[in-house]
């Protein structure tokens, strides 16, 4: 898979290897819709240690564009439980 970054991937500081890490092993993969904007994809998955990324992407014929990335806000981990999976609940 073709992976490209836009410069807006690094300002939270994530590393390259750490976003390509979580990116290859999603927990979760899916459209954005709340945004209304049509080619915005979210996935959600760990880095190389164990800290739950949320990235943010375009997805093209040819390769994929990673615009954000940064630790996983509490406001996606419905999508995580709708899964199944229970992150971020202390019960």
């Amino acid at each position: 898979m073709d992976i490209r970054f836009r410069k807006s991937a690094f300002e939270h500081k994530v590393s390259e290897d750490n976003i390509r890490q979580a990116f290859m092993n999603p927990h979760y993969d899916g459209p954005i819709e709340e945004t209304g904007i049509d080619n915005r994809y979210i996935r959600i998955g760990f880095d190389r240690a164990g800290n739950l990324l949320e990235i943010l992407y375009n997805e093209y014929e040819d390769h994929v564009c990673i615009f954000h990335a940064m630790k996983c806000r509490s406001i996606f981990f419905h999508l995580l439980e709708e899964l199944g999976e229970d992150y971020g609940n202390d019960d």
